[in-house]
């Protein structure tokens, strides 16, 4: 990763599988200093008593040193607003931004623009796509819902959530469903959204030095995605043929 560029980790994950607990918690960590929070609903994020003064209706500095904003526009403009105003020393110096997407978001366009807009890839890198998953729907979420296994396919890292309330025989079909998604990702057991930071950042290519084949990842992993998105469920060992 070239020094100069501002790692970008996106944190994505269906709906009710405790993605914006683990930003929440995240947040509050000493490692997240400097970063730039991009979220679609700031309000749905239980930070308010850490607020501290706010820029503009979109910003909000929190009193550890991040940043927060809502998506208002499309993410090339916000991200090169949020560029913009750390450069000219309206905002606070930005050393990272973390996106939370949608939790019904399909994450393979927002990772598209990353990697190829040109306004974009000068000034930012890649660090990661961190997905979270719930231990005790996320396999029927997988089955049901497109954008779910597309989340799981492209990420780096896994975190699970809700596993002190899931059937052990549900979790371990779980478990197996996820390492057939996205094999390569690396998967942890998250309670109450409690997650190191040094276990989410900087995994994915690009923070590993290895950014020369992020094309040929990103097209395995939109490739992976779609085939996800179109078998929603694998078929069971005894299924006919």
């Amino acid at each position: 990763m070239t020094a100069a560029r501002i790692p970008v980790t996106v944190l994505t994950g269906f709906l009710g599988s405790g993605k914006t607990t683990v930003l929440n918690r995240l947040l509050r960590q000493p490692a997240l200093d400097g970063t730039v929070a991009i979220i679609n609903e700031f309000g749905a994020v239980g930070l308010d008593h850490l607020l501290a003064e706010s820029s503009e209706e979109s910003f909000a500095l929190l009193d550890n040193g991040c940043i927060c904003c809502t998506v208002r526009d499309d993410l090339v403009a916000t991200l090169k607003q949020v560029h913009a105003r750390s450069r000219d020393g309206a905002l606070p110096p930005v050393r990272r931004i973390l996106v939370e997407t949608t939790g019904l978001a399909d994450p393979v366009p927002i990772l598209h623009t990353l990697a190829v807009e040109p306004a974009l890839t000068a000034l930012f890198a890649i660090d990661g796509v961190v997905a979270t998953v719930d231990a005790v729907n996320g396999l029927a979420t997988l089955a049901a819902h497109a954008e779910a296994a597309k989340q799981v396919a492209v990420a780096d890292r896994l975190l699970i959530t809700k596993t002190d309330l899931a059937d052990p025989a549900a979790f371990a079909a779980l478990e197996a469903r996820l390492a057939q998604l996205s094999p390569t990702a690396g998967r942890l057991q998250v309670r109450h959204g409690a997650v190191a930071a040094d276990q989410v950042l900087g995994c994915g290519l690009e923070a590993a030095g290895q950014g020369a084949g992020l094309a040929g990842w990103f097209e395995a992993a939109s490739l992976a995605a779609d085939r996800a998105a179109a078998q929603r469920r694998a078929p069971a060992c005894d299924d006919p043929a």
